[in-house]
């Protein structure tokens, strides 16, 4: 099921689709960001994306090699990306990485992405 999220939040960041990002992150969620480490809120994000400041045309992903844990509420994948995403202020960006999203169980029994961060994979 966590497999699931992660590849939905993939393919959402990739289809610009905001309103099925606003159903996947959690109200406080943080991404921390892989070319500078930057970090930026759940608002912040969608705005970039809904704006087409920040797109992400490619976002390959590997999930066969992802370790998932859960913990209770908390669910844990430890994954990596091949990704191409062109920054608000024109240039584009593409890298390797390894990234971990952490979950966390909401009320109604669904999961939300509570914090996104990757790291680069130097060549």
């Amino acid at each position: 099921m966590l497999l699931r999220h992660d590849q939905s939040f993939f393919q959402a960041l990739m289809d610009a689709d905001t309103a099925r990002l606003e159903e996947l992150l959690a109200e406080d969620f943080l991404l921390v960001g892989v070319e500078d480490g930057s970090v930026a809120d759940k608002a912040a994000l969608l705005t970039l994306i809904a704006d087409g400041a920040l797109r992400f045309p490619a976002i390959g992903s590997f999930p066969d090699e992802a370790i998932v844990r859960r913990v209770g509420d908390v669910g844990v994948v430890v994954g990596r990306t091949s990704m191409t995403f062109d920054n608000p202020d024109g240039t584009t960006f593409s890298a390797g990485s390894r990234y971990t999203h952490v979950f966390a169980a909401d009320a109604s029994g669904g999961w939300r992405l509570l914090s996104a961060q990757g790291t680069a994979i130097k060549p």
